[in-house]
Parts: C-alpha cells; sequence; structure tokens
C-alpha cells in the first residue's frame, strides 16, 4: 500500500497508473476516487494489495475545502447552512459518478466554518464513506441563491492524515535509488504493509498450523483458533491474523465472540480475502 498526495490535474486513475508504471509492477489500484480537480490523500493498492482495497472503502474521509456562494453570505447565515448539512443527510450522487443516482443517506461528523470572506467560505469536514462534498455545496446553494464547491483537498482516510502522503515525484525518486544506487530504505518507507491498515476490523489469532488451510481457501475451524476479539458478530467482517500480527485473510465470521471462545469444533470464519500466499507459512 501507498498514501500518495495526488495534485490537481490528473484522475486517481491516471495516479494508480502513474504508479504502477513507476514500480514496474502488473497490477495498481486505488480506493476512494478523487475528482481531477481534488488534491489529497489517496491511497494506492499494487499488486495483490489491489484486491484488499475494497476493506479500505468504508473508512471515514476528512477534507479541507472552499465553498463559493453566489451572493454575499454573513457569517450568521453560513452557521446555519452548515448546521443543516451536519448529522444524518440525504443526498443524490452527481450525474459523473459512478454509482446509482438515488437518494441515500450518509453521515456528516461535523461541517464547520474556518474563515469567511465575501462569497468564499474555507470549511473543515469530516464525514462517512460516500458522501460527495461537491453535493453538498450545490445543496446548500439551493437555499441561499447558488453556491458551488470552489476547491477541495481530502486531508485524512480513517486513520491516515496527508501529512504522512508522498508525491508522486517522492516515489520514482525512491525507485531510482533502489534500482540504480541499490539502495531501498527509501522505497521501504513508502510501501507499507496491508497489516497497518486493519484498524476498524476485529481480529481472531489463528494458530500457525490452521494457516496452510486458510491459505488454500478452506473455513477456520475452532482448533485453529488461538484468541478472539471481544464483540464479533456472526456475518461481520473480521481479520484471521497470525501471532505475530501478519494478515493471513479477511474473513466473515459464522459464530459471535461467546460461541467462538466455547466451541470445541465447527467452522468460526469464512475466508473472503487471502492475503498470505502459498509457501510462506
Amino acid at each position: 500500500m501507498i498514501l500518495l498526495d495526488k495534485p490537481c490535474g490528473p484522475s486517481s486513475h491516471e495516479v494508480s497508473a502513474f504508479a504502477r508504471k513507476i514500480l514496474g509492477v502488473k497490477k495498481a489500484g486505488h480506493c476512494g476516487t478523487l475528482d481531477p480537480n481534488v488534491s489529497g490523500l489517496l491511497l494506492v493498492g499494487v499488486s495483490r494489495a489491489t484486491r484488499f482495497l475494497y476493506y479500505l472503502s468504508r473508512a471515514d474521509k476528512e477534507y479541507i475545502g472552499i465553498i463559493k456562494f453566489h451572493k454575499k453570505i454573513t457569517p450568521e447565515q453560513v452557521s446555519l447552512l452548515f448546521s443543516k448539512f451536519s448529522g444524518e443527510i440525504t443526498q443524490t450522487p452527481p450525474r459523473e459518478s459512478a454509482v446509482r443516482k438515488a437518494p441515500r443517506k450518509r453521515k456528516v461528523y461535523y461541517l464547520v466554518p474556518l474563515q469567511i470572506s465575501n462569497h468564499h467560505v474555507l470549511f473543515h469536514v469530516k464525514c462517512q464513506a460516500g458522501t460527495y462534498i461537491r453535493t453538498i455545496c450545490s445543496d446548500m446553494g439551493k437555499l441561499c441563491g447558488g453556491a458551488h464547491m470552489h476547491e477541495l483537498r481530502r486531508v485524512s482516510v480513517g486513520n491516515f492524515g496527508v501529512e504522512a502522503s508522498h508525491t508522486l515525484q517522492e516515489l520514482s525518486d525512491a525507485v531510482w535509488l533502489y534500482r540504480e544506487r541499490k539502495d531501498g530504505s527509501a522505497l521501504a518507507r513508502l510501501l507499507l504493509p496491508i497489516e497497518n491498515f486493519l484498524q476498524g476490523y476485529k481480529r481472531i489469532v489463528i494458530k500457525e498450523s490452521a494457516c496452510k488451510n486458510i491459505i488454500s481457501g478452506s473455513p477456520l475451524n475452532s482448533p485453529g483458533v488461538e484468541i478472539a476479539d471481544e464483540g464479533i458478530k456472526e456475518g461481520e467482517t473480521i481479520a484471521l491474523v497470525t501471532a505475530s500480527g501478519r494478515l493471513v485473510a479477511m474473513a466473515r465470521a459464522a459464530k459471535p465472540s461467546e460461541e467462538i471462545k466455547n466451541m470445541k469444533k465447527g467452522e468460526i470464519a469464512y475466508p473472503k480475502f487471502v492475503a498470505m500466499q502459498k509457501g510462506s507459512v
């Protein structure tokens, strides 16, 4: 996984394609698409990690942006408008988006103005995945004579901030150092293991003897469980990890935590994405 600072201009797909070419790998992808004119944190997965991107798509996002109102607006009006778009909101994805154009509910944890200057308002927003900031801005405009998103930058995805990201040039420089000078230290700082991205997922630590079966796609059975987190629900997506913390697979829990602890036999979880390769145990 790579944390990239996407510049304005290229599409998210183009940025992940640039990363693929720089690294010389066959596959690269991203999650949490940013429009071409939006900058900021883009999570890019390479090689096998592209299949893991699905599990990062539900992470909350934070943005810093500027909304331009078509009429001069007062601080009191801004506060009132922003309060209407905080909490649970209903919005319809914009026409240019790839998802179904049907109204849907999303959570806006906070939406606060940072600076107001005539028609422009600098704001900070934290929201649920799948929230369209552009739509929030245009929907605000419907209540006050018009408005649109002027600038936007994503500053966090889940627990990762844009301050930890790197530019495509930095990635290119790190690859050059590795290939030409045999110095992989910079590249090692940029390429992050997928284990770093498991925040928010409950875990089951499995015994080494169970790893080979899981890697082959077989269910996790009770004898293979070392310890399970509290609060696992039946049907929940969980991480199956080794005692050292390596991700073996993402899986669907077949039983809740209370039953897992007391089971002597039976199936505990079904692998959905196998991260560990055969022969690595």
